[in-house]
Protein backbone atom coordinates (compact mmCIF):
# COMPACT_ATOMS: atom_id res chain seq x y z
CA UNK A 1 0.00 0.00 0.00
CA UNK A 2 1.38 3.40 -0.99
CA UNK A 3 0.05 6.69 0.35
CA UNK A 4 1.04 10.31 -0.19
CA UNK A 5 -0.33 13.28 1.71
CA UNK A 6 0.45 16.79 2.94
CA UNK A 7 0.26 17.80 6.56
CA UNK A 8 1.54 20.24 9.14
CA UNK A 9 4.40 19.32 11.46
CA UNK A 10 3.30 19.48 15.10
CA UNK A 11 5.02 18.87 18.41
CA UNK A 12 3.95 16.60 21.25
CA UNK A 13 5.46 17.65 24.53
CA UNK A 14 5.16 14.45 26.50
CA UNK A 15 7.56 12.35 28.52
CA UNK A 16 9.38 11.75 25.22
CA UNK A 17 8.84 14.89 23.11
CA UNK A 18 8.49 14.24 19.39
CA UNK A 19 7.44 15.90 16.10
CA UNK A 20 4.65 14.35 14.01
CA UNK A 21 2.55 14.74 10.87
CA UNK A 22 -1.05 13.50 11.01
CA UNK A 23 -2.37 11.31 8.19
CA UNK A 24 -5.58 12.87 6.76
CA UNK A 25 -8.91 11.27 7.69
CA UNK A 26 -9.62 10.03 4.16
CA UNK A 27 -6.51 7.81 4.21
CA UNK A 28 -6.82 6.56 7.78
CA UNK A 29 -9.65 4.18 6.91
CA UNK A 30 -7.40 2.19 4.58
CA UNK A 31 -4.69 2.12 7.25
CA UNK A 32 -7.17 0.88 9.85
CA UNK A 33 -8.15 -2.03 7.59
CA UNK A 34 -4.48 -2.84 6.91
CA UNK A 35 -3.57 -2.69 10.60
CA UNK A 36 -5.34 -5.99 11.27
CA UNK A 37 -2.75 -7.85 9.20
CA UNK A 38 0.40 -5.74 9.68
CA UNK A 39 0.28 -4.30 13.20
CA UNK A 40 2.83 -5.65 15.67
CA UNK A 41 0.81 -4.48 18.67
CA UNK A 42 -1.01 -1.44 20.07
CA UNK A 43 -2.22 -0.65 16.55
CA UNK A 44 1.26 0.40 15.40
CA UNK A 45 1.82 -0.02 11.64
CA UNK A 46 5.37 -0.50 10.33
CA UNK A 47 6.10 1.67 7.29
CA UNK A 48 8.76 3.14 5.09
CA UNK A 49 8.42 6.92 4.97
CA UNK A 50 9.86 9.45 2.55
CA UNK A 51 10.08 13.20 3.13
CA UNK A 52 11.86 15.09 0.36
CA UNK A 53 15.00 13.09 -0.45
CA UNK A 54 15.07 11.32 2.93
CA UNK A 55 13.75 7.79 3.48
CA UNK A 56 13.51 5.99 6.81
CA UNK A 57 11.85 3.04 8.53
CA UNK A 58 9.20 4.03 11.06
CA UNK A 59 5.86 3.02 12.52
CA UNK A 60 2.57 4.87 12.31
CA UNK A 61 0.99 5.48 15.69
CA UNK A 62 -2.78 5.38 16.23
CA UNK A 63 -4.07 8.56 17.90
CA UNK A 64 -7.64 9.79 18.30
CA UNK A 65 -8.99 7.56 15.51
CA UNK A 66 -6.28 8.61 13.07
CA UNK A 67 -2.62 7.78 12.48
CA UNK A 68 0.42 9.95 13.04
CA UNK A 69 3.88 9.75 11.47
CA UNK A 70 6.81 10.46 13.81
CA UNK A 71 9.51 12.65 12.26
CA UNK A 72 12.92 11.75 13.58
CA UNK A 73 15.25 14.65 14.39
CA UNK A 74 17.80 13.63 11.77
CA UNK A 75 15.05 13.54 9.11
CA UNK A 76 13.83 17.04 10.01
CA UNK A 77 17.40 18.36 10.03
CA UNK A 78 18.26 16.70 6.69
CA UNK A 79 15.21 18.29 5.04
CA UNK A 80 15.26 21.63 6.89
CA UNK A 81 11.80 21.01 8.36
CA UNK A 82 10.57 23.13 11.27
CA UNK A 83 7.55 23.06 13.56
CA UNK A 84 4.48 24.31 11.67
CA UNK A 85 5.86 23.56 8.20
CA UNK A 86 3.52 21.82 5.76
CA UNK A 87 5.27 18.81 4.24
CA UNK A 88 4.53 16.03 1.78
CA UNK A 89 5.00 12.53 3.17
CA UNK A 90 5.01 9.31 1.17
CA UNK A 91 4.38 6.04 2.97
CA UNK A 92 4.76 2.42 1.93
CA UNK A 93 3.05 -0.27 4.01
CA UNK A 94 4.05 -3.85 3.23
CA UNK A 95 0.88 -5.96 3.26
Amino acid sequence: MDLEFRGEVWFWKGPSPWHFVTVPDEQCGDLEVASASVSYGWGMIPATAVLGDTEWATSLWPKDGRYIVPLKTWVREAEGVELGDTVTVRLTIDL
